[in-house]
């Protein structure tokens, strides 16, 4: 858009500056300031009405040579500028983007997934699935419109830069996953999410072992190998082969099973003014969530605890696994603060 609205612009105060300087020339020829204005339009846009007084003066005829050939030359320009603008589609992008700025805008407590390749569309599907926002980065253009075709906000640019990461709401996020395959680049993404978010919570993706302890220091609160997450599960194929196939087709067979007996496992997240922050696992499970039993708490730092003691602590940014019956979902999730329903999808623990 910049190429065509440069022209327009350009065009537009050359165009300005030639009727204004040709009418200041006729009014201090001595015509009045409306006339001289009325002898400009009608000699820049060709109307042909006749000339209000006769151009006897060599200068004024000279001058009006110049109106003409320069004013017209303008307006051609300017023409040019309109119609490759609208050719080329750039007034509904235009639009689009202004669409799209305003919707991610409007978003909070959301996730952005910086990275729309093979990881980040699987990413990209749960969330839609499960009913999360999210805003797609990205630096290339097809990924980018691959993203916004499938109905995503996405957003152009380097995930590292902090200007690509305002405008896709990093102060109003929740989560940032970068998934990117270039452990480098998941750094320096890290490094600049933290410092702009610090009560963000962070899940990078690494490659290769080594960089697990760069990212935690860079500030990512979660790391994710998925070489060895594939090389877990073929071994689990290989060494567990009746405990893999209860849990196959990604747990919705176990999910299925659980709601058949009207049982449902559910993730809650204990946010800094969630009344659960302070509260001991037995006082949660009796005052909000009677008839549910813990299997896990997820802390903050990625650590997992399972048999959980009633003593145990709940803390800001702790998770919990309950399982419990369908119907009494909706009442517990209200007294635990409003957190949303997560469905169990394939093996967490």
């Amino acid at each position: 858009m910049q190429g065509s609205l440069k022209k327009i612009v350009v065009g537009s105060l050359f165009f300005l500056a030639v009727c204004g300087a040709a009418t200041v020339a006729y009014w201090a020829a001595g015509w009045s300031l409306l006339d001289a204005l009325y002898m400009v339009v009608i000699t820049v846009f060709g109307v042909g009405y006749g000339e209000i007084r006769p151009v006897e003066d060599p200068v004024l005829r000279v001058i009006t040579i110049f109106v003409i050939v320069l004013g017209c030359s303008s307006l051609i320009y300017i023409t040019g500028g309109l119609i490759q603008m609208m050719t080329e589609g750039e007034i509904q992008k235009a639009l689009g983007a202004r669409r799209k700025n305003k919707a991610i805008d409007r978003m909070s407590e959301h996730t952005i997934i910086c990275g729309f390749g093979r990881v980040g569309q699987v990413l990209a599907r749960r969330l839609t699935e499960e009913g999360r926002g999210f805003v797609v980065v990205d630096t290339e253009l097809p990924r980018v419109q691959r993203a916004e075709e499938q109905g995503y906000n996405a957003v152009r640019g380097d995930a590292s830069d902090e200007d690509v990461l305002q405008s896709a709401g990093i102060s109003r996020a929740r989560v940032l996953a970068t998934v990117l395959p270039n452990d480098a680049l998941n750094v320096f993404i890290t490094l600049s999410a933290r410092e702009l978010n610090s009560k963000l919570e962070i899940i990078a993706r690494a490659e290769d072992p080594s960089t697990e302890k760069k990212l935690r220091r860079s500030g990512a609160d979660r790391v994710v190998l998925p070489s060895a997450i594939g090389a877990d599960r073929i071994a689990q194929l290989i060494t567990c082969p009746s405990a893999e196939q209860i849990l196959e087709a990604d747990g919705r067979q176990l999910s299925e099973s659980l709601e058949r007996a009207g049982l449902k496992l559910h993730d809650v997240h204990v946010g800094e003014d969630s009344p659960l922050a302070g509260m001991t696992a037995g006082a949660a499970l009796s005052e909000a969530f009677q008839g549910f039993l813990l299997l896990a708490v997820v802390r903050a730092n990625g650590e997992v605890l399972r048999n959980v003691s009633n003593d145990e602590e709940l803390r800001p940014g702790d998770g919990l696994t309950l399982l419990g019956r369908a119907e009494d979902v909706p009442r517990a999730l209200r007294r635990a603060g409003g957190e949303r329903e997560m469905q169990f999808r394939g093996v967490r623990y």
